[in-house]
């Protein structure tokens, strides 16, 4: 794919509802990759509260905090000015009152430059989604599968197993709409509930094991290059970048314990003059 030329905006992802063309989205959480990401023709990046477990390593996603979330999101704002760029809202950061909502969504906003938050909701959100839609925030309200809610669910087992909950996810989705929300992620549900959610609402539909329908697809970077110890069922591995990093460093060691390297090409070389001044020093100890 080329690289993205111009600013990819909200409008673009809501174009996908009619033009049919699908929107790839990656998680990424550092200015090198989001500059190569932006190269590969990348639209759009979530820098993810994922980055709790293949960044911090932790189990879950609940320990990483938003100001940990805003450095990243700030980083991957600057290796990527074109790519549509979505920050998530961390456990705990948004939960508890609309006002200590708003405040740090909008301090994400400000200090990130993120072009949209993204909140893994109940219908408790709802007012909280009102607010920042009125304060001119676009919100990206994640249902389906809410890693942040772990506990109560029970696992990370997929969702919309029933009926009863998949007509709730719909319901969900179409009271997210209505509060304001700007697009919609759907996490781990049968493709009967991404059409479901894609046919009865007017929003961008991103899917994250949510089936084809969806406007687009978003996955954890580590998963699809192997650099993962467990990947889910929707993230194929479309290139085994593993193996050759570790090929890679594994060569650097063996150079440097065979002693090639540092070689000479290696080193910086002192002025003739300079060099034997320094030496003749070294024999009197004058410094």
């Amino acid at each position: 794919m080329p690289a993205l030329t111009k600013k990819i905006t909200l409008s673009d992802l809501r174009q996908a509802r009619t033009s049919g063309e699908k929107i790839a989205m990656l998680t990424c959480y550092d200015f090198t990759t989001a500059r190569l990401m932006q190269e590969a023709g990348v639209p759009a990046l979530l820098v993810g509260d994922s980055a709790a477990n293949v960044i911090l390593g932790h189990d879950t996603t609940l320990p990483i905090s938003l100001s940990f979330i805003s450095e990243l999101a700030g980083a991957v704002r600057r290796g990527a000015p074109n790519c549509f760029v979505i920050g998530d809202m961390p456990f705990g950061s948004y939960q508890g009152s609309i006002g200590r909502g708003v405040k740090n969504a909008c301090k994400l906003v400000k200090y990130s430059g993120v072009d949209c938050v993204k909140l893994e909701v109940a219908r408790s959100q709802l007012p909280l989604v009102r607010e920042l839609a009125d304060a001119g925030v676009a919100v990206m309200a994640h249902l389906g599968l809410r890693p942040q809610a772990v506990g109560i669910l029970g696992g990370y087992r997929f969702q919309g197993r029933t009926a009863d909950e998949a007509g709730e996810i719909l319901r969900l989705a179409i009271e997210m709409q209505e509060a304001g929300a700007a697009a919609i992620l759907l996490e781990a549900v049968p493709p009967e509930v991404g059409q479901a959610v894609v046919d009865q609402t007017t929003l961008p539909v991103i899917g994250c094991g949510a089936g084809p329908a969806c406007h687009g697809s978003v996955v954890v970077t580590h998963d699809i290059l192997n650099l993962s110890a467990r990947r889910p069922r929707f993230a194929d591995m479309v290139e085994d970048v593993a193996t050759p990093l570790k090929r890679g460093v594994s060569e650097y060691v063996r150079r440097l314990k065979a002693g090639e390297y540092p070689a000479a090409a290696h080193q910086y070389e002192m002025p003739a003059e300079e060099k034997t001044e320094f030496i003749s020093r070294l024999k009197s100890i004058e410094f």
